[in-house]
C-alpha cells in the first residue's frame, strides 16, 4: 500500500474514534440536572436568570460561561433580596435596542453578536440611563417630595386663545351729519337749543333770514309771470325759452335748500317768504351746537353736529405681540369693567396699517350695536378677542425652561430618572404652551421643581451658559507659557 493511502486511512480512523467518543458521552454520560424545567431550580431555589459576576450585563436563561471572561455564570435567585422584583422588571419598559457593552456605538434591533468584537448584545430598556440623553438625573421619591416635584401629561386639546385689551367708544364716522346753511343771513328762531337733544329726520332746527334767498324767490316769481304772459306769443321759440328760464330759477331755489313745500307755497301765494326753515337731514343726537338767535351765519358755519348712536365704533389698542391673534371679521366680546355679565358682541371691521410709535400699539376698529344707548362715546371697555385653534399638543407653561435660544423640559422616564428634552414651542394659550416638536402625548413632564433638577443636570454635564451650550473648562497653561487672557508674568494681581 502506498504511503498517501496509509495517511488517509489513519485520518479516517482518528475521525471515527472521535465521533464514537462524542456519541458515547451524549448517550451514556451523566445527565445535566439543569435542563428543561429542572434548569429553573438550583439547589432547591428558583432561578430568575444566570449572570456574569465580572460583566453583570451578561445574562442568560441557562447556565454556561461568560463569553467575555469565560467564567461560569452565577445564578440570580427569585428569593434573593438583591434580585429585581416583578414590579421592577415591569418598570424597565420595552427594549429600545440591543448594544455591545464594549462598543456603545454598535446597536441592533435584534439580539445576537457583534461581528467585530464577538461580544453578545445586551438589551437596553427605555428606563435605563444608557437609553437617555446626557444630563439625565435620578431622583429618589423622597427627594422628589422634598423639592416639590410634580408631573403632568402633555395633552392634545382644542385651544381657545383669549386676548383682553382696552377699548374706547367713539362715534361711527359714517353716521355723523353736519348741518350748515347754503346761504348767508341771520338766525331768527332756534327750535333745537341744547346739546344732547335727540332730533328726527325732517324735524325743524331753526329759521334764517337771508337776503340772497329772498332775491331768489322774487326772481322765480318774475319768471312765473313772464312765462304766463308769453305763453300765447306767436314768436317762434319765445315760450320755450321762457319756460327754460323758469326751470332755471326754480332749480336755483332748490339748490339753496328751499323745500318743495316752500316752493309750492310761493307759487300759490305769489309772496316771497322772509324766513326759511332748516330741517334735520338725519336722525341723531346733537353732539355740537353753534346756532343762537340773531347770529350771523354763512355757508362756512357749522350749525349742528348730529350723530346716530344706534351703532358705534370701539377703538381697541393691540400690542405688537398680540397682533397675530387679531384679524378682520373676528367676533369680539365688549365688556364693562364694572359689570362683565352685560357683554355686547362686536366685529372687527378694520385694523389700522400703522403702529403708534409712542405706545407701540395697533388700533383695531370694532363695530358694535348700541342697544339701549349703553355705549357712550368716550367710555372705556374691556375688549376680549377669542380665537379658536386646531388640536395641538400643549404642556403647562411652568414646565418649560426657556433660555431665549432654546427651550427644555424634563421628561420622567421612570425609576426616578429625569431626562432633559429640547423642544420647539409655538404660541402661548393662557397658562399652557404649544409644543411643535420634541415630545409626544405619552410623555410625563416635570411641571414643578424643574429648576432644581436642571441645576443638578448641569452639575453632572458641566458648566453651561445661558444659551444652554456647554462651556470649556478653564485651561491650565503649563509652566513657562503665558496665557493671553492673564496679566504678564511678574505682576501680582487679585
Amino acid at each position: 500500500m502506498s504511503k498517501p493511502k496509509i495517511t488517509l486511512l489513519m485520518l479516517f480512523v482518528l475521525a471515527a474514534g472521535l465521533a464514537a467518543g462524542y456519541g458515547y458521552g451524549r448517550w451514556y454520560g451523566p445527565k445535566s440536572s439543569l435542563s428543561g424545567e429542572a434548569a429553573a431550580l438550583h439547589n432547591g431555589r428558583k432561578v430568575l436568570y444566570w449572570q456574569s459576576g465580572m460583566h453583570p450585563w451578561i445574562k442568560r436563561d441557562e447556565p454556561g460561561l461568560c463569553p467575555i471572561c469565560s467564567m461560569p455564570l452565577e445564578p440570580v435567585y427569585a428569593d434573593d433580596p438583591k434580585a429585581p422584583s416583578a414590579e421592577e422588571m415591569a418598570a424597565r419598559g420595552k427594549v429600545l435596542y440591543y448594544a455591545d457593552p464594549s462598543d456603545p456605538n454598535y446597536k441592533a434591533d435584534v439580539p445576537g453578536l457583534n461581528p467585530e468584537t464577538g461580544n453578545d448584545l445586551v438589551p437596553v430598556y427605555e428606563t435605563e440611563p444608557a437609553s437617555m440623553a446626557p444630563g439625565t438625573v435620578q431622583i429618589s421619591p423622597d427627594k422628589q417630595q422634598l423639592i416639590g416635584v410634580r408631573f403632568a401629561k402633555a395633552t392634545y386639546a382644542e385651544s381657545h386663545e383669549s386676548v383682553r385689551v382696552a377699548g374706547n367708544v367713539v362715534l361711527d364716522e359714517r353716521r355723523v351729519s353736519r348741518v350748515s346753511p347754503k346761504v348767508s343771513g341771520w338766525i331768527e328762531k332756534v327750535y333745537v337749543d341744547f346739546t344732547g337733544d335727540l332730533v328726527k329726520q325732517g324735524q325743524p332746527l331753526l329759521t334764517i333770514y337771508s337776503p340772497e334767498l329772498l332775491a331768489g324767490q322774487r326772481e322765480y316769481l318774475l319768471a312765473i309771470q313772464a312765462a304766463e304772459t308769453l305763453a300765447a306769443s306767436s314768436v317762434a321759440g319765445t315760450a320755450e325759452r321762457q319756460r327754460s328760464m323758469l326751470e332755471a330759477a326754480r332749480r336755483r331755489l332748490e339748490l339753496l335748500d328751499l323745500s318743495p313745500e316752500a316752493i309750492a307755497t310761493l307759487e300759490r301765494t305769489r309772496e316771497p317768504q322772509k324766513h326759511i326753515t332748516v330741517y334735520a337731514p338725519a336722525t341723531g343726537y346733537v353732539m355740537e351746537r353753534n346756532a343762537f338767535p340773531s347770529q350771523r351765519v354763512s355757508p362756512e358755519t357749522t350749525l349742528y353736529n348730529l350723530a346716530d348712536l344706534g351703532r358705534v365704533w370701539v377703538m381697541a389698542e393691540i400690542f405688537e405681540h398680540q397682533a397675530q391673534s387679531i384679524r378682520p371679521g373676528q367676533t369680539v366680546s365688549l365688556r364693562f369693567p364694572y359689570d362683565e355679565s352685560r357683554a355686547i358682541a362686536g366685529r372687527v371691521a378694520y385694523i389700522q396699517p400703522g403702529l403708534d410709535p409712542a405706545t407701540r400699539t395697533l388700533q383695531a376698529r370694532i363695530e358694535a350695536p348700541n342697544p339701549g344707548m349703553r355705549l357712550k362715546p368716550g367710555m372705556y371697555l374691556d375688549v376680549l378677542f377669542t380665537e379658536h385653534h386646531a388640536r395641538m399638543l400643549t404642556v403647562p407653561a411652568t414646565a418649560v425652561l426657556d433660555t431665549g435660544r432654546r427651550q427644555t423640559v424634563f421628561v420622567h422616564r421612570g425609576n426616578g430618572y429625569m431626562e432633559p428634552r429640547e423642544i420647539r414651542i409655538g404660541r402661548r394659550v393662557e397658562d399652557r404652551v404649544e409644543v411643535l416638536e420634541g415630545i409626544t402625548s405619552d410623555d410625563e413632564i416635570v411641571v414643578a421643581g424643574n429648576f432644581l433638577i436642571d441645576s443638578e443636570s448641569q452639575i453632572q454635564t458641566g458648566p453651561r451658559g445661558l444659551d444652554g451650550e456647554a462651556k470649556p473648562a478653564a485651561s491650565s497653561a503649563p509652566s513657562g507659557t503665558q496665557d493671553p487672557g492673564t496679566p504678564e508674568s511678574g505682576h501680582s494681581h487679585h
